[in-house]
């Protein structure tokens, strides 16, 4: 199918076309520079400008017009004609855009942290190819290459998390993450395959659309109808759970979650544009493509999950002390609201906190990277035996990097959701939805919005933790080693300039005018497709003041406790600490439930392999070895000593018989009468 297009269609093509080609170039020219190149981040920067501007150019040509679907045969199986193409419409293009949005200040950034590293041509490699695969997996049209770049998304990310391969925690990490992600992706291509059996398309657009196929088949009395046939209605529920499968590894829900925050190992970088609107933002996102899939039921399955996983990594982060690892269990918190809401049918509110969240959890992640940088330095300079990275070390820097304390509160309250932040449109439009969406449902169901309620003040207490324990107060390191040398610093304009700019994004001008309503979001407006049957309830004005007053007291609170230090201090001995603080011993469980029993069962076929399987072949070495010794006595002493003695004989019959060929006549005449004679005796004894 080769649909005729407009001059202005094929102008958008092209430029996303070379939008998602770009970084695959940088990628390419990266790898025939040598390692150690500084051309190559610029290189890989410069695509990623060029990427932004044309995503920018899509997006103006593609948001709240007509959408835009061309595509090519690809191969034929049969009489099944396969398309690949390309698919813009409001999603897709805002994904685009926010993806190359994102990765601009990252590799700007990336520059400068990364320049004294001795594999630096190889980073931007990656993260050029890295960039690629998830800016395809957002425009393309079928599902059989949504698949294939969700792949290489998984495939780029194990390459940056283990990037400093050379540490034994990074290897680890990145096989876990491996690993883990192949449990979703054999749920995602299950689901892929039956919906090929029963829709016989690989076509997104077809499958899904508003009148769509999906859309036209129905579950009832325990088939699944389509217009294309019927399965056995198990086939439905085996499709969402691979898709779920899907979604729970890729961004990081429960109970696969546990890969993330391992995956700090990596450069603060890579974790800044993972954490932010690529890698883990997939799940949300294929999500939103199949979307029209899930029943009531299902979505309320979702929502479950979705809750649980904000409420559980929220309580994780109020007790971890590795900077890092606290914004990971964040970005956990952060992804089941984006899940929950799509549970509860708030689709519009979901992508658009996948959308603010990526510039305050990069802006944070960022901030994380260059007070690391600087704790570094302190160490190296000092000769100290310390870990960069933990918050008790830290504190007072808010006098020593200025710039990054600014760009800290920003992010910080938009990850709280505070007016006047693009958090608070999000956040708040989630909270109001789930309440909505509770109303007439049972008892147990109205705990989930209370839950996310309960969630996001848990979030206001561990972001004030982390800026009070790192900004404010005095530099704990100085009481333990007073003679320090310091020189810390916001560092160079590379530092900076992206600070600034996801700061400024993290405001809410930047999506709706109006700073305390959602609903007047140019971003919720165009990916309004809510269930929600819309209430004229006061939810709209309770939940904002409810949320905001509660946060501001544990604002407070969090402020007393670790800044002016008049107040109580949280028991850190009692069984809800150690449960927080073990990360609710899920790690644990994981490795005595399936790690040690894995590694059990490849120590007995290791055993098994080394004492049975190769004791039998060295034992039918050693019997071969015999056998070959045995055939070759008896070949020597038998066989050719047989051979010798038959020719022994006729050798010696030979030599007998010649004695009687002298050539004289007297022995032959005498001869003839001995034999006579001897015939003549014979005759008589016989």
């Amino acid at each position: 199918m080769n649909n005729a297009l407009s001059h202005n269609d094929t102008i958008l093509i092209t430029c996303t076309l070379a939008a998602v080609a770009l970084p695959l170039l940088a990628a390419l020219l990266n790898f025939c520079l040598p390692v150690k190149s500084k051309v190559s981040g610029w290189v890989s920067t410069l695509a990623v400008l060029l990427s932004c501007v044309l995503a920018a150019r899509v997006f103006a040509g593609i948001w709240n017009n007509h959408q835009i679907h061309h595509q090519y045969v690809w191969f034929t199986i049969g009489q099944t004609k396969v398309y690949a193409g390309i698919l813009l419409n409001n999603l897709s293009a805002l994904m685009l855009l926010l993806v190359s949005i994102i990765a601009l200040p990252v590799h700007i950034y990336s520059t400068a942290y990364m320049k004294y590293d001795e594999r630096y041509s190889r980073y931007f490699t990656y993260l050029s190819f890295f960039c690629f695969s998830m800016l395809a997996l957002v425009v393309v049209d079928n599902l059989v290459l949504f698949y294939a770049f969700w792949e290489l998304v998984g495939f780029s990310s194990y390459l940056l998390i283990g990037f400093w391969f050379t540490k034994d925690k990074a290897v680890q990490a990145n096989k876990k993450a491996f690993i883990m992600n192949r449990v979703g992706d054999i749920g995602l291509l299950s689901a892929i395959i039956i919906l090929f059996t029963q829709f016989h398309t690989f076509d997104i657009l077809t499958l899904f659309a508003n009148k769509g196929l999906i859309a036209q088949s129905v579950v009832n009395n325990g088939l699944w109808i389509a217009p294309t046939g019927q399965l056995p209605a198990i086939w439905q529920y085996i499709a969402v759970a691979g898709i779920f499968l899907a979604v729970v590894a890729k961004s990081a829900q429960f109970p696969l979650h546990t890969w993330l925050p391992d995956a700090m190992e990596g450069p603060t970088s890579v974790s800044a544009l993972i954490h932010a609107a690529t890698m883990v933002a997939a799940g949300v996102f294929l999500l939103g493509r199949v979307y029209p899939m899930f029943t009531e039921t299902e979505l309320t399955i979702l929502a479950c999950i979705g809750c649980f996983t904000a409420f559980m990594a929220a309580t994780i982060a109020l007790t971890q002390n590795d900077l890092k690892r606290i914004l990971a269990y964040s970005t956990i918190s952060q992804l089941g609201f984006m899940i929950l809401a799509m549970g509860v049918g708030a689709y519009a509110s979901s992508l658009f906190h996948l959308a603010t969240h990526a510039f305050f959890k990069c802006l944070l992640f960022l901030v994380a990277g260059i007070v690391i940088h600087q704790m570094q330095h302190i160490r190296d300079d000092n000769d100290l035996d310390i870990d960069p990275q933990s918050i008790l070390y830290m504190g007072g820097l808010r006098k020593r990097l200025p710039l990054t304390f600014i760009a800290a509160i920003i992010g910080g309250l938009a990850l709280i959701g505070l007016p006047l932040t693009s958090g608070y449109l999000s956040k708040d439009g989630i909270l109001i939805q789930a309440f909505e969406w509770s109303e007439g449902k049972s008892v147990w169901l109205k705990i989930i919005p209370l839950t996310a309620l309960i969630t996001s003040w848990l979030t206001a207490f561990y972001v004030a933790r982390l800026i009070f324990k790192v900004f404010f107060g005095d530099l704990r390191l100085l009481n333990i080693h007073p003679k320090l040398k310091l020189h810390l610093t916001d560092g160079g304009w590379q530092y900076k300039l992206p600070l600034a700019l996801l700061a400024v994004c993290c405001l809410f001008p930047l999506f709706s005018f109006n700073p305390f309503s959602y609903e007047q979001g140019w971003l919720f407006k165009g990916l309004n497709i809510s269930r929600i049957t819309k209430f004229e309830s006061v939810y709209h004005l309770i939940i904002p003041v409810l949320v905001n007053v509660i946060s501001l007291v544990v604002l407070y609170l969090a402020y007393a406790i670790y800044v002016k230090q008049n107040s109580f201090a949280f028991s850190q001995t009692g069984f809800l600490y150690r449960l927080s603080y073990n990360q609710w011993y899920i790690d644990k469980i994981y490795k005595r439930v399936f790690v040690k029993p894995v590694l059990g069962f490849g120590k007995a076929c290791f055993w098994f392999d080394k004492n049975v399987i190769d004791g039998l072949i060295h034992l039918l070495t050693k019997l071969s070895g015999y056998a070959a010794r045995l055939t070759a006595w008896a070949d020597k002493y038998i066989v050719d000593g047989f051979l010798h003695l038959i020719a022994t004989i006729v050798q010696s019959i030979g030599n007998f018989a010649r004695k009687f060929q002298t050539g004289k006549v007297q022995y032959y005449l005498f001869s003839m009468l001995v034999i006579v004679l001897l015939l003549f005796i014979l005759k008589i004894l016989i």
